[in-house]
């Protein structure tokens, strides 16, 4: 076991967060501003790179942050340690509605790609890098497809996703099809491509989009109901535009007035 062993537990439903507990000098990697509240005695330490073994010296830590910027994170992760005696506990939040899915990475083969805004935290130990798909179709058209998180190790992470999660096991040679932005984590055995949905129509009519990721197995996939892009992007549109009508009795129109709008 290369990995610290942490245990945990999950609060809440929709707006979940996890607490990690941590024997004296374990500790635990985060991502920046997912923290929510730690014990006495833990000690954070902002580092490049992940911590993990694979990352000793200079060069192996720059070359990690340089692989997280790549995904559009950080420069930096944080490090929770417990200098303190006896076990102590630091939680993590999940930044939007969803679930916060825990992640046995010695249960899959050691190795776990996600989507690059998912990963939340793990036990010190497991490399966070990217993986580069195969297929040129997938980094030109895929969106979150071409450049992915790879969570390597025999630890536990945990990743975090919007809406409903669900989780499927794809025999040999099953495939599934699914909007790009819907497309949690997959096991890293998953043979993962984009495909043009076709038609004129259903491009420019549809709504989809103009792609769609299409997983074969066999692995194990995990599907998120609602995208935080799309989630932003309902939120956007329905916005109403300075200047236009503000509904008197709305919470829209209040909060106008709260952040200094001018009634008509």
């Amino acid at each position: 076991m290369n990995n610290h062993e942490i245990d945990y537990k999950l609060y809440g439903d929709d707006m979940q967060f996890v607490e990690v507990e941590l024997d004296p000098q374990e500790t635990v990697i985060a991502e920046a501003g997912s923290l929510m509240m730690m014990d006495e005695h833990i000690r954070m330490e902002t580092i490049f790179g992940d911590g993990s073994d694979n990352q000793n010296g200079f060069i192996g830590k720059l070359i990690g942050a340089g692989k997280r910027v790549i995904t559009g994170e950080s420069l930096f992760i944080t490090t929770f340690t417990n200098d303190g005696i006896g076990k102590k506990h630091v939680s993590f939040a999940s930044p939007y509605p969803g679930k916060i899915i825990p992640m046995d990475l010695s249960e899959i083969e050691g190795k776990l790609i996600c989507q690059k805004d998912a990963f939340l935290a793990a036990a010190k130990g497991v490399s966070v890098g990217i993986e580069f798909q195969k297929r040129i179709g997938t980094g030109f058209f895929g969106g979150e497809g071409f450049i992915m998180q790879k969570l390597e190790g025999d630890g536990m992470a945990f990743i975090h996703a919007g809406g409903t999660i669900h989780h499927k096991v794809l025999e040999a040679g099953e495939a599934l099809k699914v909007d790009t932005g819907c497309l949690v984590a997959m096991t890293g055995n998953v043979d993962y491509n984009i495909e043009y949905i076709g038609g004129i129509k259903t491009a420019l009519f549809g709504g989809e989009g103009l792609f769609f990721a299409t997983l074969k197995g066999p692995g194990t996939v995990w599907i998120q109901s609602l995208p935080f892009s799309r989630l932003a992007s309902r939120i956007f549109a329905a916005a109403p535009e300075r200047g236009g009508s503000k509904g008197e009795g709305s919470i829209a129109g209040g909060l106008f007035d709260i952040l200094g709008g001018d009634r008509k």
